[in-house]
């Protein structure tokens, strides 16, 4: 099994490197033989962050941790009552390697690191930064506010896209009803009648005729068509064309970007106010940003490295707003860049939350005013020969 992982050199630099292991934990052995620091790990092909982050309930754990410790309990004895608690098997397992590593003398950070499918660097190097000042209760409360804070965001932009979707489906479903069940009906009434009909209505009941003739075949070739779509939607390739895509709209660019760095330094700061240095910070937050913003922090990360200011080095890459240059300058003199790293991210994150709202509520009657246009022009369609008619009789 051959995994990728993101390491730090012994000169300070980031690297991706691939290991030959039978699983992660053997995989986390040999990087550490080899001298070098782990960030992150995953198996080739997959994303670097682990993918167990999601299996194993990481925010739960550190909520629970934190409770025990501050009651008291020893960190060991905290572990092994979680393990005794915990219902499921595969978590369970995960607590009990993480108590037997301890139970050997090594530091809670290393037993961590030990079994980076469960628990990711990000994690890891928090608590390692709090272990020089034997404060781990304050750093898992700071990673749980930080992981919750990334929740509340993203299920506020999905709660704003909840009633489009619900209108898009809703009147796509209306549309299908009278293309199905109410044209054809009208077809047959028309035969009956006889006579010329105008062209769209024509083509109208033509549709739904055939529609109602074959609705098992159609319904077998759209599901086919969205199932296609969702597995394309689903693959790098197609989600790398479409983000390059969104990225030359300079208008939807620049939302992208402040939602981006809000991301990037909310990580950042957690990691720089638990101590952990601002280069080290930087790279291990490196794959928050898109594919082709990655150069541009890598030769601002050499900068810092050269002696230059944070912010003069990511404003030399473009990956700063006027906004963020400010607060960057006040945090570099303050000594609090890790607490304004933060701030950064909060006031971006409202502009996230705003923009779209504002994008809601401009879609939402947009889309219902296409849907309406949409059933009415079916709907006249369908009437259409009914009012040629009556004005022959006249």
């Amino acid at each position: 099994m051959r995994f990728k992982a993101r390491v730090v050199q012994p000169g300070g630099a980031i690297a991706v490197v691939e290991v030959s292991a039978g699983d992660a934990r053997e995989a986390a052995a040999r990087i550490a033989a080899d001298g070098l620091g782990l960030l992150s790990l995953a198996r080739a092909g997959g994303v670097l962050g682990g993918k167990g982050e999601g299996k194993f309930p990481l925010t739960q754990f550190a909520q629970e941790l934190r409770a025990l410790l501050d009651s008291g309990v020893a960190l060991i004895e905290a572990v092994q009552t979680l393990a005794e608690k915990e219902p499921r098997a595969a978590s369970r397992q995960v607590f009990d390697r993480l108590a037997a590593t301890l139970a050997e003398g090594r530091t809670f950070s290393a037993a961590l690191e030990a079994d980076p499918g469960a628990f990711p660097a990000l994690f890891v190097a928090t608590v390692r930064a709090s272990e020089r000042t034997g404060d781990i209760g304050e750093a898992l409360a700071r990673f749980v506010a930080y992981r919750q804070q990334q929740e509340l965001v993203r299920s506020r932009l999905i709660n704003a896209s909840i009633y489009p979707v619900l209108l898009l489906a809703v009147g796509s479903l209306v549309i299908l009803f009278l293309l199905s069940y109410v044209v054809p009906r009208f077809s047959k009434v028309y035969a009956d009648i006889g006579g010329d009909l105008p062209v769209l209505s024509q083509w109208l009941l033509a549709a739904g005729t055939a529609l109602d003739q074959h609705l098992p075949a159609f319904a077998v070739a759209g599901t086919a068509a969205v199932a296609a779509l969702v597995l394309l939607a689903r693959t790098r390739a197609v989600a790398a064309w479409c983000g390059a895509v969104l990225w030359k709209v300079e208008f939807i660019a620049a939302r992208m970007l402040t939602y981006q760095l809000a991301r990037f330094f909310r990580t950042t700061g957690m990691l720089v106010r638990g101590g952990v240095p601002v280069v080290t910070a930087l790279g291990m937050s490196e794959g928050l940003l898109q594919a082709h913003l990655r150069p541009a922090l890598r030769q601002a990360v050499t900068r810092v490295r050269e002696g230059q200011a944070l912010s003069g080095a990511l404003e030399s890459q473009r990956l700063t707003t006027p906004v963020i240059q400010r607060m960057l300058r006040v945090g570099e003199k303050t000594g609090e860049l890790g607490g304004m790293m933060e701030r950064i991210a909060v006031f971006y994150d409202a502009e996230a939350e705003r923009a779209a709202e504002w994008l809601t509520r401009l879609f939402s009657p947009l889309l219902m005013l296409a849907m309406g246009l949409i059933i009415g022009t079916v709907v006249v369609l369908m009437y259409l020969p009914i009012f040629q008619l009556a004005e022959q009789v006249r």
